[in-house]
């Protein structure tokens, strides 16, 4: 059987504002190189982009469409464009789809893996702190959008002080639906350890540490990154997770938090994750050869 290869790649991007890419490396510019060194054609386009002629390739890879949560209609609806053009793309369409929903944990909870799950509130309800004492066994939770990233629009909340939360959080669920999660303070102690896959094998693991007095690891919000060495019952529950629910991914990252030497989930990222690239040496040899396997055959 002859192994198809793609004669001309797409890497999927977006229109940077600096929101989201702050001191960061550029990783587009990484994969660029890592094709460049393949021989392969490609170039480095954006999703909602209405001049790019998506027709033009043989193949998408999905890297940083970092705003897709910010325009998720259009971004829904470019899906199902992409999906009309019959080319593969990866990570696969109905997979991003299924990851674009923080709902997806609780689906993940149900099938009895340790996750840091929560409640949603539908958009336009009134949240009721009595259901939510119910439901969460925390004093303080973490509030999101049910579609988000970057923390946006993410509120810590003592729930004794909720009443000076509630309007605000009833303003915002006007536009969307939100997840309410229990704060979990072992984030703010230790870190959240993400886990790197590509082609569905281990790759790297980095631990990342909010700054102090912060709830939020991301690097833009003062949090430090270090490459780790997860521990093997670690790795072992994040391969599974990768198992079950992104099989035959080009990439993926496990994000979670270890509670009483149990690993949490707290994110399974199969969009548009930042893979730590230049950080660890490992890196940028296991992504290439993960691509050529992927692109070429090899």
């Amino acid at each position: 059987m002859i192994q198809k290869t793609f004669h001309h790649v797409a890497i999927v991007s977006y229109f940077s504002i600096g929101a989201y890419d702050t001191d960061t490396v550029d990783e587009d510019l990484i994969l660029s190189e890592v094709l460049t060194e393949l021989g392969i054609s490609h170039e480095i386009v954006v999703w909602s982009d209405p001049d790019v002629k998506w027709n033009s390739f043989s193949c998408l890879l999905i890297k940083s469409v970092w705003d897709y949560f910010d325009y998720y209609p259009e971004f829904l609806d470019w899906i199902e464009r992409m999906k009309l053009l019959n080319i593969p793309v990866w990570n696969a369409l109905d997979t991003i789809l299924w990851n674009s929903s923080k709902e997806y944990l609780l689906e993940i909870e149900k099938k009895g893996f340790p996750v840091i799950s929560g409640i949603i509130l539908e958009a336009e309800s009134k949240p009721e702190l009595g259901l939510i004492r119910q439901k969460i066994n925390s004093d303080t939770v973490v509030v999101k959008p049910l579609v988000s990233g970057g923390a946006k629009n993410t509120l810590k909340i003592k729930l004794s002080d909720w009443n000076n939360y509630a309007q605000k959080l009833e303003d915002l669920l006007q536009e969307e639906d939100f997840l309410v999660q229990p704060y979990i303070p072992e984030v703010a102690e230790v870190g959240e350890y993400s886990l790197l896959f590509f082609n569905g094998k281990f790759s790297h693991a980095v631990l990342k540490t909010p700054a102090k007095s912060d709830f939020r690891v991301q690097h833009y919000f003062g949090g430090t990154i270090q490459v780790i060495n997860p521990k093997p019952k670690m790795l072992e529950s994040c391969q599974k997770l990768m198992d079950t629910f992104a099989p035959n991914t080009l990439y993926g990252r496990v994000d979670g938090v270890e509670i009483n030497g149990v690993f949490h989930l707290m994110e399974l990222e199969l969009i548009e994750p930042y893979l730590f690239l230049a950080l660890s040496e490992k890196a940028i040899p296991n992504y290439k050869a993960a691509l050529k396997q992927r692109l070429l055959g090899l």
